[in-house]
């Protein structure tokens, strides 16, 4: 067995709608006469040029995705994708304003990717939970909408909620409610955060939303303080290198500041964002931080062991992964 795979994973930022393969979607696109020829080149790879056109290529492709049997075969795929790489727990945001575009229902949508996840764990014994989204750049009213829909629409694999979307768009305070209905109702809470806006937008998302963890996260390193509160409360940053380089928040891999962050003793798990549009996977993140930071097999374990410690699942499931990862050790 490869490194590449021997190394148990575990994935906690990942976007369900970007991590649909171009091949998956060129399928669908087909079945629903769509077409998608300006965003999959010859090559079979997704084409965009900067952050705009990047979203325009992401909702392209989202919109093929029109049932909740699609849904399923996209859930399914991601996550005997991720079990192939020796992944052993994921977690997939998911957009119930995409499920709206899509003319689906958010049960009928979450009933779909759920379908999915549970083929893929009944074929590969892959864990997956899912954390519903709501769009930062449509406002409170429409994240809030989010919140109660995901609140009064309980299901089991719907463990956490989040804050996507453009970060430099409404401040931290203004989604303070929504969060504060999502916590209540018990659901583990994160947002995106410190990746095109600087540290002071990481510090609103812990002292509005009263997260756990921070999607991105990496502009912490402006600011040593905060990089001082983020190991004091033990915050966990979902760390994304390929997007982060693909999307010029820095500009190669030897530059990010994702090892400097560890050494001054910051929780970090490693993770794929968008996998296919940055030309990653989850494996290639585990596999090219190590090989750019000399990362050993412990330290990769290390990453996998935050990971399942920050996870927004139930103790007991956290448990058996954790009886996973340690048997891995000690092979």
């Amino acid at each position: 067995m490869t490194t590449h795979t021997a190394v148990p994973k575990a994935e906690l930022h990942c976007h369900i709608e970007g991590a649909a393969p171009p091949s998956l979607v060129m399928r669908l696109a087909e079945k629903h006469n769509v077409d998608v020829s300006s965003i999959i080149d010859a090559k079979g790879k997704y084409v965009w040029s900067d952050f705009t056109s990047f979203l325009q290529a992401y909702d392209l492709a989202s919109s093929v995705f029109k049932t909740p049997g699609d849904y399923a075969l996209l859930s399914e795929t991601y996550f005997r994708m991720l079990a192939a790489e020796g992944a052993i727990y994921g977690e997939i945001f998911v957009s119930p304003d995409h499920a709206q575009a899509a003319g689906l229902s958010y049960r009928s949508y979450i009933e779909g990717l759920a379908a999915g996840i549970e083929r893929a764990k009944d074929e590969t014994g892959i864990e997956g939970r899912m954390i519903a989204v709501g769009v930062r750049h449509f406002g409170a009213a429409a994240v809030e909408r989010v919140a109660k829909e995901v609140v009064g629409n309980p299901h089991p694999l719907v463990t956490g909620f989040g804050l996507a979307g453009d970060e430099r768009e409404g401040h931290a305070a203004n989604f303070a409610k929504a969060f504060r209905m999502a916590g209540d109702a018990g659901l583990g809470l994160t947002a995106h955060a410190g990746e095109f806006s600087g540290a002071d937008s990481i510090l609103a998302a812990l002292e509005f939303l009263r997260v756990k963890r921070i999607g991105h996260g990496v502009r912490a390193i402006e600011d040593k303080d905060l990089i001082k509160r983020l190991v004091d409360e033990r915050v966990v940053l979902e760390v994304c290198p390929a997007s982060n380089v693909k999307l010029g928040v820095c500009s190669v891999l030897r530059f990010h500041p994702i090892n400097l962050l560890r050494r001054q003793g910051v929780r970090m798990t490693l993770n794929s964002d968008d996998p296919p549009f940055f030309d990653t996977t989850l494996g290639r993140e585990y596999s090219s931080v190590s090989k750019t930071f000399g990362w050993t097999f412990a330290d990769q374990i290390s990453i996998t062991r935050t990971a399942i410690e920050a996870a927004f699942c139930d103790h007991s499931t956290k448990q058996r992964l954790l009886v996973r990862l340690d048997s891995a050790r000690a092979d």
